[in-house]
């Protein structure tokens, strides 16, 4: 690995997040270094990768992770699926993350106005779901708005913040990989809610870090 990538590297799951947290106040301050976005980096990455964290979002196009977090090529593993909903190929590729590139944070993003979720309560509310395969996204939503049902009635937020933590924690049941480093502090997990109007992150749940 290219030395100046190495030198870069966070020396634990809290300075990997802390790099995420610093790229989000520069976005929102709007003083974005736009940093490794030049030849030399992707010459140097060409060989090998080493991201810093693993970004799980939702697939929202208002939520493009280099851009929010004000990093760059090599940076962070991005894997996005409406809602955040978590299946075997969003397991296997984090975990290809984890264990391969020994990348040692994992950071769970969801956001405000979730369309996903949106969709799971109007399913709730009426008692329909929609058709073809957005009705599996939904279904996969549905036990966390129906934690915080009458809750979310007066405040959308708590839906999406219970989904981020439902999230967080159906990662460290499912994935022994992912268990067995958090165990060990070789890996932190953690559950960012992400404003749309306002540009920063919430922390909302966290493990190892």
């Amino acid at each position: 690995m290219d030395d100046d990538i190495d030198s870069e590297w966070p020396a634990s799951p809290a300075s990997a997040l802390q790099l995420l947290i610093d790229g989000n106040k520069r976005f929102v301050a709007g003083e974005r270094l736009h940093p490794h976005q030049d030849a030399d980096r992707r010459a140097a990455l060409a060989p090998e990768q080493r991201p810093f964290a693993v970004l799980f979002g939702c697939s929202d196009s208002r939520l493009a992770a280099e851009i929010i977090f004000d990093q760059g090529l090599g940076d962070l593993f991005v894997v996005r699926t409406a809602g955040h909903v978590v299946g075997a190929e969003v397991l296997g590729s984090i975990e290809y993350a984890v264990a391969a590139l020994n990348t040692p944070l994992i950071a769970v993003l969801g956001h405000d106005s979730c369309g996903a979720i949106a969709a799971a309560f109007d399913a709730v509310r009426h008692g329909t779901t929609p058709e073809g395969f957005v009705r599996d996204v939904v279904e996969r939503v549905m036990l966390s708005v129906l934690a915080v049902q009458s809750n979310a009635l007066a405040d959308a937020d708590a839906a999406v913040e219970e989904h981020i933590r439902y999230t967080v924690d159906l990662l460290l049941r499912r994935s022994k990989v992912i268990g067995d480093r958090l165990a060990d502090g070789r890996l932190g997990v953690v559950g960012l809610s992400y404003g749309l109007a306002e540009g920063n992150v919430r922390r909302i749940a966290g493990n190892g870090v």
